[in-house]
């Protein structure tokens, strides 16, 4: 074990380190990181002009993840802050 991860789980067993993540915060964070990386993909997709699946189903792919991005995550914030009480 590094020393990172010595330390934070000292902090954690300190209490001075709190985990709010539920299995459903962590569901629509997990949903947050894989539209984000397709959103990063079409970008590069669309800029190097030849999509693998077209211009037409990377533009669909571009416009659902993004929505999708913003709306999961603060989701999945909103479910960690209301499990911190």
């Amino acid at each position: 074990m590094d020393s990172l991860s010595k330390l934070l789980n000292q902090l954690y067993k300190d209490g001075l380190v709190k985990v709010y993540l539920t299995p459903k915060s962590g569901l629509f964070l997990a949903i947050s990181c894989i539209t984000a990386i397709a959103v990063v993909g079409s970008v590069f997709e669309i800029t190097s002009g030849e999509p693998n699946f077209g211009m037409q189903t990377t533009y669909i792919i571009l416009a659902l993840s993004i929505p999708l991005t913003v709306l999961s995550f603060f989701a999945a914030v909103r479910d960690a802050k209301a499990n911190m009480k």
